[in-house]
Formats: C-alpha cells, structure tokens, sequence
C-alpha cells in the first residue's frame, strides 16, 4: 500500500468507528444499565494489553504514560456528561445532547494527533499508543460512571 492510502485508512477506519460507537450508544441508552453493564467494557478491553507482547508494538515508557494521561484527561468531558435516571424501577444512562459532539470533537483531536506525529511510529507503535490513550479515557470514565450509579441506587433504597 502506498502511504497515501494507509494515510487515508488512518482516517476512514476511526470515522466508521466513531459511527458505530455512537450507533451502539443510541441503542444502549434504551436499555437499562447496571453495574456489570458499567464494569464489563474496560475488562473486555483490557485484554487488547497483549498486544505489547510483540517487540513491534511497544514504545518507550514515557510516552504510553503521556498517552494514558491525554486520554483520562479527554475523558472529563464524557464523565460530565454522564447522568444517570430512574424509570420505573430501571436505571438509564440519560441520552445527552453534546455526547455526539464530544464524540466528533475526540475524533477531530485523534486525527490531529495522528497527523501530528505523523511517520514517528510504526503502524504497531502507533496502534498500540492509541489503544493506551483510549484505555486512559474509558477506565475513568466507566469508573466515575459505576460511582455515579451506585449513587443513584442507594437513594433509591
């Protein structure tokens, strides 16, 4: 492939997934949400970890730390937006407004940063740094999430 077309892979392949993302956002918002709903998406993701066990993959330390920081700290709109409801005897994760936008606007930042850094990484570095600052935005904000729900549950106990 030349690199004109893994460039515009880099691109096309998060914008189908940002679309799928906030597809399965709109359908999980009418279900109702527990605990284990809350904990289970950063268990299941964790174990893209293995991923560092291929020699191609890994970057210095310094950088997988910076990554997981940009990511807890391009989570905090997505913690804020995050509220939860009771319906009947049901919780729901409440549908926000801005959700989809924060959605664009990380997807918008993602691609800058891949722009950014450009040819400085393998396609494994690179995959694996942004699987660390995704890591670093869904770890805290599932957790801010199960504190917010278990909030929630003991009000209404």
């Amino acid at each position: 492939m030349t690199s004109l077309s893994m460039a515009s892979l880099g691109i096309i392949v998060p914008l189908l997934m940002a679309t799928f993302v906030i597809m399965i956002r709109m359908r999980a918002a009418k279900k109702p949400v527990s605990a284990r709903k809350i904990i289970l998406p950063p268990l299941f993701m964790s174990t893209g970890f293995i991923m560092f066990h291929f020699p191609e993959a890994i970057t210095p330390l310094p950088y997988d730390i910076l990554a997981f920081l940009v990511g807890m700290v391009l989570s905090i709109p997505l913690i804020l937006t995050s509220k939860f409801e009771i319906v009947g005897q049901d919780v729901y994760l409440r549908r926000s407004k801005i959700f989809f936008v924060i959605l664009l606007g990380l997807l918008i930042i993602r691609t800058a940063i891949k722009l950014w850094i450009g040819d400085a990484f393998t396609p494994m570095q690179t995959g694996g740094l942004f699987f660390i600052l995704a890591f670093g935005m869904i770890l805290p904000w599932r957790v801010a999430m199960l504190f917010m729900y278990q909030r929630l549950i003991k009000k209404q106990i």
